[in-house]
Protein backbone atom coordinates (compact mmCIF):
# COMPACT_ATOMS: atom_id res chain seq x y z
CA UNK A 1 0.00 0.00 0.00
CA UNK A 2 1.19 3.48 -0.95
CA UNK A 3 0.40 6.43 1.50
CA UNK A 4 0.63 9.88 0.04
CA UNK A 5 1.12 13.24 2.69
CA UNK A 6 0.55 16.03 1.71
CA UNK A 7 3.21 18.90 2.58
CA UNK A 8 2.17 21.34 5.20
CA UNK A 9 2.00 24.63 4.51
CA UNK A 10 4.55 26.51 6.84
CA UNK A 11 3.52 30.26 8.42
CA UNK A 12 5.85 33.39 6.54
CA UNK A 13 7.17 34.45 10.09
CA UNK A 14 10.35 33.03 10.68
CA UNK A 15 10.34 30.32 13.01
CA UNK A 16 13.00 30.07 16.02
CA UNK A 17 15.06 26.80 16.31
CA UNK A 18 13.24 25.27 19.26
CA UNK A 19 9.68 25.90 16.94
CA UNK A 20 11.10 24.06 14.24
CA UNK A 21 12.17 20.98 16.01
CA UNK A 22 8.53 21.10 17.76
CA UNK A 23 6.79 21.01 14.57
CA UNK A 24 8.78 18.35 13.18
CA UNK A 25 8.14 16.57 15.85
CA UNK A 26 4.40 17.21 15.38
CA UNK A 27 4.37 15.96 12.47
CA UNK A 28 6.48 12.58 12.78
CA UNK A 29 3.42 12.23 15.33
CA UNK A 30 0.87 12.61 12.51
CA UNK A 31 2.69 10.45 10.30
CA UNK A 32 2.91 7.81 12.21
CA UNK A 33 -0.91 8.30 13.72
CA UNK A 34 -1.88 8.39 10.21
CA UNK A 35 0.37 4.92 9.11
CA UNK A 36 -1.35 3.42 12.57
CA UNK A 37 -4.38 4.38 10.98
CA UNK A 38 -3.83 2.62 7.49
CA UNK A 39 -2.29 -0.14 9.44
CA UNK A 40 -5.19 -1.02 12.32
CA UNK A 41 -7.78 -0.44 8.80
CA UNK A 42 -5.54 -3.35 7.12
CA UNK A 43 -5.59 -5.66 9.96
CA UNK A 44 -8.67 -5.82 10.69
CA UNK A 45 -9.77 -6.68 6.77
CA UNK A 46 -10.56 -10.18 7.64
CA UNK A 47 -8.94 -13.41 5.25
CA UNK A 48 -11.47 -15.04 3.17
CA UNK A 49 -10.98 -19.09 2.50
CA UNK A 50 -13.95 -20.95 0.65
CA UNK A 51 -13.85 -24.65 0.71
CA UNK A 52 -16.07 -25.51 -2.11
CA UNK A 53 -17.44 -29.07 -2.63
CA UNK A 54 -18.22 -30.94 -6.01
CA UNK A 55 -21.56 -32.77 -5.52
CA UNK A 56 -21.48 -33.43 -2.06
CA UNK A 57 -25.09 -34.04 -0.60
CA UNK A 58 -27.16 -32.04 2.02
CA UNK A 59 -26.78 -35.30 4.63
CA UNK A 60 -23.39 -36.10 3.53
CA UNK A 61 -21.79 -34.56 6.54
CA UNK A 62 -22.34 -35.27 10.44
CA UNK A 63 -23.37 -31.76 11.15
CA UNK A 64 -26.39 -31.88 8.61
CA UNK A 65 -27.28 -35.55 9.72
CA UNK A 66 -24.91 -38.24 8.17
CA UNK A 67 -24.74 -41.35 10.03
CA UNK A 68 -22.14 -42.86 6.92
CA UNK A 69 -19.41 -40.24 6.82
CA UNK A 70 -16.94 -39.49 9.38
CA UNK A 71 -16.62 -35.81 9.34
CA UNK A 72 -15.14 -34.41 12.67
CA UNK A 73 -13.70 -31.39 11.39
CA UNK A 74 -16.36 -30.45 9.69
CA UNK A 75 -18.77 -30.83 12.67
CA UNK A 76 -16.02 -28.82 14.74
CA UNK A 77 -16.03 -25.90 12.40
CA UNK A 78 -20.07 -26.01 12.65
CA UNK A 79 -19.62 -26.18 16.51
CA UNK A 80 -17.13 -23.16 16.64
CA UNK A 81 -19.47 -21.39 13.49
CA UNK A 82 -22.97 -21.53 12.16
CA UNK A 83 -24.71 -23.99 10.33
CA UNK A 84 -27.06 -22.21 7.29
CA UNK A 85 -29.57 -24.64 6.57
CA UNK A 86 -31.72 -22.65 3.75
CA UNK A 87 -28.36 -22.13 2.07
CA UNK A 88 -29.28 -22.40 -2.01
CA UNK A 89 -26.23 -22.66 -4.98
CA UNK A 90 -28.49 -21.50 -7.88
CA UNK A 91 -28.78 -24.26 -9.84
CA UNK A 92 -28.67 -28.28 -9.77
CA UNK A 93 -24.74 -28.31 -11.81
CA UNK A 94 -21.56 -27.10 -12.01
CA UNK A 95 -21.00 -24.02 -13.97
CA UNK A 96 -23.69 -22.17 -13.08
CA UNK A 97 -23.61 -22.30 -9.36
CA UNK A 98 -19.68 -21.46 -9.85
CA UNK A 99 -20.88 -18.26 -12.13
CA UNK A 100 -23.09 -17.02 -8.99
CA UNK A 101 -20.62 -17.23 -6.38
CA UNK A 102 -18.02 -15.11 -8.43
CA UNK A 103 -20.34 -12.67 -10.18
CA UNK A 104 -23.36 -12.57 -6.99
CA UNK A 105 -25.74 -12.63 -9.76
CA UNK A 106 -27.87 -15.73 -11.04
CA UNK A 107 -26.54 -17.54 -14.05
CA UNK A 108 -29.30 -16.48 -16.62
CA UNK A 109 -27.99 -13.09 -15.27
CA UNK A 110 -24.77 -13.41 -16.58
CA UNK A 111 -25.88 -15.98 -19.43
CA UNK A 112 -23.70 -18.85 -17.80
CA UNK A 113 -26.74 -21.22 -17.19
CA UNK A 114 -25.26 -23.83 -19.95
CA UNK A 115 -22.91 -24.53 -22.87
CA UNK A 116 -23.71 -23.43 -26.59
CA UNK A 117 -24.05 -27.16 -27.34
CA UNK A 118 -26.86 -27.22 -24.95
CA UNK A 119 -25.00 -29.19 -22.24
CA UNK A 120 -25.59 -28.00 -18.71
CA UNK A 121 -22.01 -27.14 -18.09
CA UNK A 122 -19.34 -25.85 -20.24
CA UNK A 123 -17.23 -28.80 -21.49
CA UNK A 124 -13.71 -28.70 -22.84
CA UNK A 125 -12.67 -26.67 -25.49
CA UNK A 126 -16.31 -24.79 -25.34
CA UNK A 127 -16.61 -21.68 -26.74
CA UNK A 128 -18.29 -19.79 -24.33
CA UNK A 129 -17.15 -18.44 -20.44
CA UNK A 130 -17.61 -15.50 -17.94
CA UNK A 131 -17.30 -12.27 -19.49
CA UNK A 132 -14.54 -9.87 -19.35
CA UNK A 133 -16.70 -7.10 -17.99
CA UNK A 134 -18.19 -9.15 -15.19
CA UNK A 135 -16.87 -8.00 -11.82
CA UNK A 136 -15.83 -10.94 -9.79
CA UNK A 137 -15.67 -11.49 -6.15
CA UNK A 138 -11.70 -11.67 -6.63
CA UNK A 139 -11.13 -8.54 -8.66
CA UNK A 140 -13.32 -6.62 -5.86
CA UNK A 141 -10.58 -8.08 -3.18
CA UNK A 142 -7.41 -7.47 -5.14
CA UNK A 143 -8.60 -4.25 -5.55
CA UNK A 144 -8.77 -3.70 -1.79
CA UNK A 145 -4.96 -5.04 -1.88
CA UNK A 146 -6.23 -8.61 -1.13
CA UNK A 147 -3.24 -11.60 -2.45
CA UNK A 148 -5.93 -14.07 -4.23
CA UNK A 149 -5.70 -17.45 -5.83
CA UNK A 150 -7.92 -19.99 -6.58
CA UNK A 151 -6.44 -23.81 -6.12
CA UNK A 152 -9.26 -26.22 -7.53
CA UNK A 153 -11.51 -26.80 -10.56
CA UNK A 154 -12.77 -23.73 -12.25
CA UNK A 155 -15.01 -24.55 -14.87
CA UNK A 156 -15.98 -21.17 -16.21
CA UNK A 157 -14.33 -21.51 -19.50
CA UNK A 158 -10.98 -22.92 -20.50
CA UNK A 159 -10.11 -20.26 -23.08
CA UNK A 160 -7.36 -18.03 -22.19
CA UNK A 161 -9.90 -14.52 -21.59
CA UNK A 162 -11.88 -16.81 -19.65
CA UNK A 163 -9.51 -17.93 -16.97
CA UNK A 164 -9.17 -17.25 -13.41
CA UNK A 165 -5.54 -14.93 -13.96
CA UNK A 166 -7.72 -12.73 -16.29
CA UNK A 167 -10.75 -12.80 -13.42
CA UNK A 168 -8.84 -11.11 -10.72
CA UNK A 169 -6.95 -14.08 -8.91
CA UNK A 170 -2.83 -13.57 -8.97
CA UNK A 171 -2.57 -17.53 -9.09
CA UNK A 172 -3.89 -20.82 -9.85
CA UNK A 173 -3.25 -24.28 -9.31
CA UNK A 174 -6.06 -26.82 -11.03
CA UNK A 175 -7.92 -28.13 -13.80
CA UNK A 176 -10.69 -26.16 -15.73
CA UNK A 177 -13.50 -28.21 -15.79
CA UNK A 178 -15.21 -31.46 -13.90
CA UNK A 179 -12.38 -34.51 -12.84
CA UNK A 180 -14.13 -36.95 -15.87
CA UNK A 181 -13.92 -34.29 -18.73
CA UNK A 182 -10.94 -36.44 -19.72
CA UNK A 183 -9.37 -37.63 -22.66
CA UNK A 184 -12.19 -39.23 -25.14
CA UNK A 185 -12.21 -40.91 -28.74
CA UNK A 186 -15.28 -39.45 -30.75
CA UNK A 187 -18.93 -39.68 -29.40
CA UNK A 188 -21.74 -39.55 -31.79
CA UNK A 189 -21.88 -35.92 -32.87
CA UNK A 190 -19.27 -34.95 -29.84
CA UNK A 191 -15.59 -34.49 -31.17
CA UNK A 192 -12.74 -36.07 -29.53
CA UNK A 193 -11.80 -34.48 -26.06
CA UNK A 194 -8.38 -33.67 -24.78
CA UNK A 195 -6.60 -35.20 -22.34
CA UNK A 196 -7.92 -33.53 -18.75
CA UNK A 197 -5.36 -30.50 -17.95
CA UNK A 198 -3.71 -29.07 -14.71
CA UNK A 199 -2.51 -26.17 -14.87
CA UNK A 200 -0.48 -23.53 -12.59
CA UNK A 201 -1.69 -20.10 -14.39
CA UNK A 202 -2.05 -20.17 -17.38
CA UNK A 203 0.65 -23.34 -18.66
CA UNK A 204 -1.03 -26.83 -18.47
CA UNK A 205 2.13 -28.86 -16.60
CA UNK A 206 0.59 -32.06 -16.36
CA UNK A 207 -2.49 -34.35 -17.77
CA UNK A 208 -4.30 -36.82 -16.85
CA UNK A 209 -3.55 -36.01 -13.39
CA UNK A 210 -3.93 -38.87 -11.15
CA UNK A 211 -7.06 -38.03 -9.45
CA UNK A 212 -6.73 -40.01 -6.17
CA UNK A 213 -3.98 -37.42 -4.78
CA UNK A 214 -5.75 -34.36 -5.81
CA UNK A 215 -7.37 -33.38 -2.60
CA UNK A 216 -4.32 -33.65 -1.15
CA UNK A 217 -2.30 -31.79 -3.50
CA UNK A 218 -4.80 -28.87 -3.22
CA UNK A 219 -4.70 -28.64 0.38
CA UNK A 220 -1.27 -28.39 0.41
CA UNK A 221 -1.18 -25.72 -2.18
CA UNK A 222 -3.55 -24.38 0.09
CA UNK A 223 -1.41 -23.94 3.01
CA UNK A 224 1.58 -22.60 1.10
CA UNK A 225 -0.58 -20.03 0.24
CA UNK A 226 -1.78 -19.02 3.46
CA UNK A 227 1.86 -19.22 4.97
CA UNK A 228 3.20 -17.01 1.88
CA UNK A 229 0.45 -14.51 2.20
CA UNK A 230 -0.17 -14.43 6.59
CA UNK A 231 1.53 -11.19 6.56
CA UNK A 232 -1.46 -9.31 4.09
CA UNK A 233 -5.04 -9.80 3.55
CA UNK A 234 -5.76 -12.41 1.40
CA UNK A 235 -8.37 -14.46 -0.33
CA UNK A 236 -8.33 -18.39 -1.34
CA UNK A 237 -10.81 -20.28 -2.95
CA UNK A 238 -10.44 -24.07 -2.60
CA UNK A 239 -12.91 -25.72 -5.11
CA UNK A 240 -12.25 -29.02 -4.83
CA UNK A 241 -12.41 -31.55 -7.64
CA UNK A 242 -14.40 -34.40 -5.15
CA UNK A 243 -16.83 -35.89 -4.86
CA UNK A 244 -17.31 -35.32 -8.39
CA UNK A 245 -19.17 -36.32 -11.15
CA UNK A 246 -17.83 -39.59 -11.86
CA UNK A 247 -19.61 -43.08 -10.45
CA UNK A 248 -16.64 -43.95 -8.40
CA UNK A 249 -14.88 -40.77 -6.79
CA UNK A 250 -11.30 -40.49 -5.90
CA UNK A 251 -9.14 -40.19 -2.61
CA UNK A 252 -5.53 -40.86 -1.42
CA UNK A 253 -4.43 -44.13 0.27
CA UNK A 254 -4.47 -43.02 3.99
CA UNK A 255 -8.78 -42.90 2.77
CA UNK A 256 -9.33 -44.84 -0.20
CA UNK A 257 -11.19 -47.96 1.20
CA UNK A 258 -11.64 -46.63 4.87
CA UNK A 259 -15.04 -45.62 5.06
CA UNK A 260 -18.25 -47.36 5.02
CA UNK A 261 -19.65 -46.16 2.07
CA UNK A 262 -17.57 -47.07 -1.01
CA UNK A 263 -15.27 -44.62 -2.99
CA UNK A 264 -18.07 -41.79 -2.03
CA UNK A 265 -17.57 -41.94 1.59
CA UNK A 266 -14.02 -42.06 1.28
CA UNK A 267 -13.79 -39.14 -0.77
CA UNK A 268 -16.27 -36.88 1.77
CA UNK A 269 -13.73 -38.22 4.58
CA UNK A 270 -10.85 -36.76 2.72
CA UNK A 271 -12.56 -33.04 2.22
CA UNK A 272 -13.08 -33.45 5.61
CA UNK A 273 -9.43 -34.32 6.96
CA UNK A 274 -8.90 -31.29 4.25
CA UNK A 275 -11.10 -29.25 5.83
CA UNK A 276 -9.16 -29.64 9.39
CA UNK A 277 -5.85 -29.42 7.78
CA UNK A 278 -7.10 -25.71 6.83
CA UNK A 279 -8.60 -24.89 10.20
CA UNK A 280 -4.99 -26.31 11.81
CA UNK A 281 -2.76 -24.11 9.33
CA UNK A 282 -4.98 -20.56 10.31
CA UNK A 283 -4.27 -21.68 14.44
CA UNK A 284 -0.35 -22.34 13.63
CA UNK A 285 -0.28 -18.99 11.55
CA UNK A 286 -2.00 -16.96 14.85
CA UNK A 287 -4.48 -16.09 11.56
CA UNK A 288 -7.76 -17.89 13.03
CA UNK A 289 -9.33 -14.61 14.42
CA UNK A 290 -8.98 -12.82 11.13
CA UNK A 291 -10.31 -15.22 8.78
CA UNK A 292 -13.66 -15.85 7.20
CA UNK A 293 -14.16 -19.74 6.64
CA UNK A 294 -17.07 -20.87 4.44
CA UNK A 295 -17.28 -24.65 3.93
CA UNK A 296 -20.49 -25.67 1.46
CA UNK A 297 -21.19 -27.35 -2.06
CA UNK A 298 -21.97 -26.36 -5.68
CA UNK A 299 -25.14 -28.75 -6.16
CA UNK A 300 -26.61 -31.45 -4.28
CA UNK A 301 -25.47 -35.22 -4.81
CA UNK A 302 -26.91 -36.47 -8.25
CA UNK A 303 -28.51 -40.14 -8.32
CA UNK A 304 -26.88 -43.08 -8.61
CA UNK A 305 -28.17 -47.04 -8.58
CA UNK A 306 -27.09 -47.89 -6.22
CA UNK A 307 -27.34 -44.66 -4.09
CA UNK A 308 -23.61 -42.75 -2.98
CA UNK A 309 -24.11 -39.40 -1.90
CA UNK A 310 -27.18 -38.67 0.43
CA UNK A 311 -29.15 -35.35 0.21
CA UNK A 312 -31.41 -36.28 3.09
CA UNK A 313 -34.05 -34.91 4.67
CA UNK A 314 -33.97 -32.84 1.64
CA UNK A 315 -36.23 -34.22 -1.93
CA UNK A 316 -34.41 -34.94 -5.05
CA UNK A 317 -31.20 -35.17 -6.11
CA UNK A 318 -28.97 -32.88 -7.76
CA UNK A 319 -28.94 -31.60 -11.54
CA UNK A 320 -32.67 -30.90 -10.59
CA UNK A 321 -34.69 -28.18 -9.05
CA UNK A 322 -35.65 -30.06 -6.25
CA UNK A 323 -34.79 -28.88 -2.82
CA UNK A 324 -31.53 -31.95 -2.83
CA UNK A 325 -30.54 -30.23 -6.25
CA UNK A 326 -30.20 -25.93 -5.29
CA UNK A 327 -30.27 -26.26 -1.47
CA UNK A 328 -26.66 -27.27 -0.32
CA UNK A 329 -25.06 -27.81 3.14
CA UNK A 330 -23.17 -24.51 4.35
CA UNK A 331 -20.92 -23.56 7.60
CA UNK A 332 -19.26 -20.44 8.37
CA UNK A 333 -16.61 -19.35 10.84
CA UNK A 334 -14.72 -16.84 12.00
CA UNK A 335 -14.35 -16.99 15.67
CA UNK A 336 -15.03 -13.92 17.69
CA UNK A 337 -17.51 -12.36 14.90
CA UNK A 338 -19.96 -15.52 14.03
CA UNK A 339 -21.53 -16.83 17.30
CA UNK A 340 -20.37 -20.67 17.75
CA UNK A 341 -22.31 -23.06 17.80
CA UNK A 342 -25.59 -21.27 16.23
CA UNK A 343 -27.99 -22.01 13.24
CA UNK A 344 -29.27 -19.84 10.88
CA UNK A 345 -32.62 -20.91 9.05
CA UNK A 346 -32.80 -18.16 6.65
CA UNK A 347 -33.23 -18.16 2.81
CA UNK A 348 -29.21 -17.19 2.02
CA UNK A 349 -27.46 -18.30 -1.25
CA UNK A 350 -24.14 -18.38 -2.78
CA UNK A 351 -24.97 -14.75 -4.44
CA UNK A 352 -24.40 -13.28 -0.80
CA UNK A 353 -20.97 -14.15 -0.72
CA UNK A 354 -19.60 -10.99 -3.17
CA UNK A 355 -21.58 -8.46 -1.71
CA UNK A 356 -20.82 -9.60 1.66
CA UNK A 357 -17.00 -9.47 0.96
CA UNK A 358 -17.16 -6.80 -0.41
CA UNK A 359 -18.38 -4.99 2.66
CA UNK A 360 -16.07 -6.89 5.62
CA UNK A 361 -13.25 -5.69 3.01
CA UNK A 362 -14.55 -2.23 3.05
CA UNK A 363 -15.89 -1.39 -0.19
CA UNK A 364 -19.58 -2.09 -1.97
CA UNK A 365 -20.76 -3.93 -4.54
CA UNK A 366 -20.48 -2.89 -8.88
CA UNK A 367 -23.25 -0.39 -8.42
CA UNK A 368 -23.28 -0.17 -12.47
CA UNK A 369 -25.55 -3.50 -13.17
CA UNK A 370 -27.86 -5.80 -10.93
CA UNK A 371 -26.23 -7.77 -8.87
CA UNK A 372 -28.85 -10.12 -7.28
CA UNK A 373 -27.14 -11.25 -3.84
CA UNK A 374 -27.15 -9.42 -0.84
CA UNK A 375 -25.11 -8.48 2.45
CA UNK A 376 -26.03 -11.30 4.74
CA UNK A 377 -23.33 -9.99 7.28
CA UNK A 378 -26.34 -9.31 10.14
CA UNK A 379 -27.75 -12.90 9.39
CA UNK A 380 -23.52 -14.32 10.11
CA UNK A 381 -23.39 -12.37 13.32
CA UNK A 382 -26.88 -13.67 15.02
CA UNK A 383 -28.40 -10.23 15.13
CA UNK A 384 -32.17 -11.25 16.57
CA UNK A 385 -33.93 -9.07 13.74
CA UNK A 386 -32.17 -10.10 10.42
CA UNK A 387 -34.48 -12.10 8.03
CA UNK A 388 -33.61 -13.17 4.70
CA UNK A 389 -33.11 -10.24 2.40
CA UNK A 390 -35.14 -12.19 -0.66
CA UNK A 391 -38.86 -11.67 -1.71
CA UNK A 392 -38.51 -14.22 -3.89
CA UNK A 393 -35.78 -17.15 -5.02
CA UNK A 394 -35.68 -18.59 -8.60
CA UNK A 395 -35.14 -21.61 -9.23
CA UNK A 396 -33.90 -22.60 -13.03
CA UNK A 397 -33.00 -25.29 -15.04
CA UNK A 398 -30.53 -24.48 -17.57
CA UNK A 399 -32.68 -21.97 -19.56
CA UNK A 400 -36.13 -22.79 -18.20
CA UNK A 401 -37.28 -21.26 -15.11
CA UNK A 402 -39.25 -24.18 -12.73
CA UNK A 403 -40.01 -23.07 -9.42
CA UNK A 404 -40.10 -20.32 -7.34
CA UNK A 405 -39.62 -19.52 -3.27
CA UNK A 406 -40.83 -17.00 -1.14
CA UNK A 407 -41.06 -16.92 2.49
CA UNK A 408 -41.79 -20.88 3.40
CA UNK A 409 -43.31 -21.38 0.40
CA UNK A 410 -42.08 -22.90 -2.79
CA UNK A 411 -43.98 -23.18 -6.30
CA UNK A 412 -43.27 -25.88 -8.99
CA UNK A 413 -44.72 -23.83 -11.98
CA UNK A 414 -47.33 -25.32 -13.97
CA UNK A 415 -45.47 -26.40 -16.98
CA UNK A 416 -47.04 -27.88 -20.20
CA UNK A 417 -42.96 -28.72 -20.92
CA UNK A 418 -40.69 -29.36 -18.02
CA UNK A 419 -37.23 -29.90 -18.92
CA UNK A 420 -35.96 -33.01 -17.15
CA UNK A 421 -32.71 -35.23 -18.14
CA UNK A 422 -30.68 -31.82 -19.71
CA UNK A 423 -33.72 -31.22 -21.71
CA UNK A 424 -34.71 -34.37 -22.95
CA UNK A 425 -37.91 -36.14 -21.67
CA UNK A 426 -40.08 -32.85 -21.19
CA UNK A 427 -43.32 -33.66 -20.13
CA UNK A 428 -46.61 -31.79 -18.53
CA UNK A 429 -45.80 -30.76 -14.81
CA UNK A 430 -49.06 -29.40 -12.48
CA UNK A 431 -48.30 -26.76 -10.06
CA UNK A 432 -46.98 -27.96 -6.64
CA UNK A 433 -46.73 -25.76 -3.72
CA UNK A 434 -45.12 -26.83 -0.37
CA UNK A 435 -44.52 -25.42 3.00
CA UNK A 436 -40.81 -26.00 3.52
CA UNK A 437 -40.65 -24.48 7.25
CA UNK A 438 -43.42 -27.37 7.75
CA UNK A 439 -42.29 -29.87 5.29
CA UNK A 440 -38.80 -30.25 4.33
CA UNK A 441 -38.70 -33.21 2.24
CA UNK A 442 -41.68 -31.76 0.45
CA UNK A 443 -44.07 -34.58 0.66
CA UNK A 444 -47.70 -32.51 1.15
CA UNK A 445 -48.46 -30.85 -1.80
CA UNK A 446 -50.92 -27.95 -0.73
CA UNK A 447 -51.24 -25.78 -4.46
CA UNK A 448 -55.46 -26.18 -3.63
CA UNK A 449 -55.65 -25.37 -0.71
CA UNK A 450 -53.57 -22.21 -0.82
CA UNK A 451 -54.76 -20.80 -4.35
CA UNK A 452 -53.71 -17.31 -3.18
CA UNK A 453 -50.15 -18.41 -2.37
CA UNK A 454 -50.01 -19.87 -5.76
CA UNK A 455 -51.18 -16.72 -7.22
CA UNK A 456 -48.66 -14.29 -5.60
CA UNK A 457 -45.68 -17.05 -6.40
CA UNK A 458 -47.05 -16.81 -10.01
CA UNK A 459 -46.55 -13.12 -10.02
CA UNK A 460 -42.77 -13.35 -8.79
CA UNK A 461 -42.12 -15.78 -11.56
CA UNK A 462 -43.86 -13.41 -14.16
CA UNK A 463 -41.30 -10.60 -12.68
CA UNK A 464 -38.23 -13.07 -12.75
CA UNK A 465 -39.54 -14.04 -16.68
CA UNK A 466 -39.45 -10.36 -17.29
CA UNK A 467 -35.82 -9.62 -15.82
CA UNK A 468 -33.98 -12.72 -16.08
CA UNK A 469 -36.12 -14.21 -19.03
CA UNK A 470 -36.85 -17.96 -19.31
CA UNK A 471 -36.53 -20.58 -22.14
CA UNK A 472 -38.59 -19.28 -24.63
CA UNK A 473 -37.86 -15.76 -24.17
CA UNK A 474 -34.81 -13.12 -23.51
CA UNK A 475 -34.79 -11.33 -19.94
CA UNK A 476 -34.33 -7.30 -20.08
CA UNK A 477 -31.39 -7.26 -17.57
CA UNK A 478 -29.36 -10.10 -18.99
CA UNK A 479 -25.55 -9.54 -20.06
CA UNK A 480 -23.56 -11.58 -21.99
CA UNK A 481 -21.72 -14.64 -21.62
CA UNK A 482 -17.62 -14.64 -23.01
CA UNK A 483 -17.60 -16.02 -26.55
CA UNK A 484 -14.59 -17.01 -28.58
CA UNK A 485 -15.05 -17.57 -32.41
CA UNK A 486 -12.15 -20.31 -32.45
CA UNK A 487 -11.46 -22.40 -29.04
CA UNK A 488 -8.24 -24.36 -28.34
CA UNK A 489 -7.58 -27.15 -26.52
CA UNK A 490 -5.53 -26.75 -22.97
CA UNK A 491 -2.30 -28.63 -24.29
CA UNK A 492 0.96 -30.02 -22.22
CA UNK A 493 3.41 -27.70 -24.37
CA UNK A 494 6.40 -29.94 -25.75
CA UNK A 495 9.52 -28.43 -24.73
Amino acid sequence: MSILFSKPRLPTQRLDSSSSRMQKVFLIIAALITIAGYLTAAEQRPNFIILFCDNLGYGDVGCFGSKKHRTPAIYRMAQEGMRFTSFYSTSGVCTPSRASLMTGCYPRRVNLQSDPTGGPVMIAVSQRGIHANEITVAEILKQQGYATTIIGKWHLGDQPPFLPTRHGFDSWFGIPYSDDMGSRPPVGKQPARPPLPLMRNETVVETEPNRNLLTRRYTEEAIKFMRDNRERPFFLYLPHAMPGSTRAPFASDPFRGKSANGPWGDSVEELDWSTGQILDALKALKLDERTLVIWTSDNGAPRRNPPQGSNLPLKGWGYTTAEAGHRVPCVMRWPGKIPAGKTCNELTTLMDLLPTFAHLAGTTAPKDRTIDGHDIWPLMTGKPDARTPYDAFYYYYLEQLQAVRSGPWKLYLPLTEKWQNFRRDAKPAPAELYDLDADISETDNRAKGHPDVVQRLMKFAEEARADLGDYDRPGKDQRPAGFVEHPTPRLLQKN
